[in-house]
């Protein structure tokens, strides 16, 4: 297991509240109330930013390398909201990327060859730590709005609907930014570990 504090704060208890955003290919996970404030140009639930996200390209690639099935996750933890930045970054990659799919995704995460998402990541966390290598249990289901992230000896993450708390049966939410860099629409879930 790693000790970093970053790693550590993704590991959280049941009675927390946890947001998702489940895309094809791609599931986040924030530690703010559903909807994730920072969508909606407000301060943190608890008045600092973290986030888990996991991505698998569907298709892709960087320069002459081809990224097609590649599964790689991200973590995130900031002071404060993340638009004031000082945040800390981390890269993991599934341990069954080639070498040259390593050097890619390791390129495209540093921020310096373009595509905004990347370019705002690298500038608001400037802090990266060492990438990690391992194992990753993937799977997503967008319709559904369920996902599962399992990274060996790192940690794990259960995706499903938000369910009502009255009747118990699964509530559809899903967040639609036209203008959104990091996503245009996204489903809600909710963290179940």
């Amino acid at each position: 297991m790693i000790s970093s504090r970053l790693i550590r704060r993704f590991a959280r208890t049941r009675s927390q509240c946890h947001n998702e955003f489940i895309q094809d290919g791609f599931a986040r996970r924030y530690y703010c109330n559903w909807g994730c404030p920072c969508q909606f140009n407000a301060l943190p639930t608890t008045g600092r930013c973290e986030a888990f996200v996991t991505c698998l390209i569907i298709d892709g690639y960087f320069a002459n390398t081809r990224l097609d099935g590649v599964v790689f996750s991200r973590v995130y933890w900031w002071p404060r909201a993340i638009h004031e930045g000082n945040g800390v970054r981390r890269m993991i990659i599934d341990e069954q990327t080639t070498n040259e799919q390593r050097d890619a995704l390791m390129a495209i995460e540093s921020g310096k060859h373009g595509g905004l998402i990347w370019e705002i990541s690298a500038a608001v966390a400037p802090s990266s730590m060492e990438t990690l290598f391992a194992p990753i249990s993937f799977k997503v289901d967008r319709e559904k709005r369920r996902a599962t992230v399992r990274i060996h000896d790192i940690g794990e993450t259960n995706i499903e609907p938000i369910k009502n708390p009255v009747t118990g049966e699964e509530h559809r939410a899903r967040i639609v930014l036209p203008d959104g860099f990091e996503y245009k629409e996204a489903e809600m879930g909710n963290t179940v570990n």
